[in-house]
């Protein structure tokens, strides 16, 4: 069996034709849509998290912003989401190198992080109500619950991608771009993730004045 045999049985089409009239060098022409999309939305989603922060550092220099001390669950949503990205990357190695019945564990591993972080998320709510660091009693927890929702938001439209994903039984280019997208979200979510911890937990008055050059 030549080369050109194996790739026409291996290939799988993502909105293209089996005659691959549709088809880019990469055979991935409804791959660059898709791919475009998704750097748009993310694009988008940087900003609205980047006015939320630049909100929450201006907000932070009232006379009464109360710091709140971070629960200890975030730092459990950060390594389940952590490995949730970590088991997407390995899905799209694998199925880079024809391994797809691991591919697929993988990618639903990290689905099953995804899922776990956003529990935890609730823990982590759940154990600031125990302490009476509610969504409207200081001004930081309200931004702790209004930051950690709209990332958990993210994080589970996320996950109605990877159940697609996960749902595709081809195992060729079209498997690949879906796992492919997943992955590049799943570091976009932990990039942003990260960011926000290091405002919630680090970012003091005095420091934004600094950056402001107002101190």
């Amino acid at each position: 069996m030549n080369a050109d045999a194996v790739y026409k049985v291996t290939r799988d089409e993502f909105g293209g034709n089996p005659s691959g009239g549709g088809q880019t060098r990469n055979g991935q022409a409804g791959g660059a849509p898709a791919s475009v999309g998704l750097w748009i939305f993310m694009g988008v989603v940087t900003a609205l998290f980047t006015l939320f922060l630049a909100a929450y550092a201006m907000r932070m220099d009232s006379p009464d912003w109360q710091r709140i001390a971070l629960p200890w669950q975030v730092w459990l949503s950060t390594g389940l989401l952590a490995a949730g990205s970590v088991a997407m990357q390995a899905a799209v190695r694998l199925a880079r190198t024809g391994r797809m019945a691991e591919a697929r564990r993988a990618l639903r591993l990290g689905g099953l992080g995804a899922a776990a972080f956003v529990a935890s998320q609730l823990w982590a709510w759940q154990a600031l109500h125990a302490v009476n660091v509610g969504p409207v009693n200081n001004p930081a927890g309200s931004f702790f619950y209004l930051l950690t929702a709209m990332h958990g938001l993210h994080v589970i439209g996320g996950l109605a991608g990877w159940a697609f994903a996960a749902a595709f039984r081809g195992s060729g280019e079209g498997a690949l771009l879906r796992m492919s997208l997943c992955a590049r979200y799943w570091h976009f979510l932990l990039a942003v993730w990260v960011v926000l911890l290091a405002a919630l937990g680090w970012l003091t008055p005095e420091i934004v004045r600094y950056i402001c050059g107002t101190a």
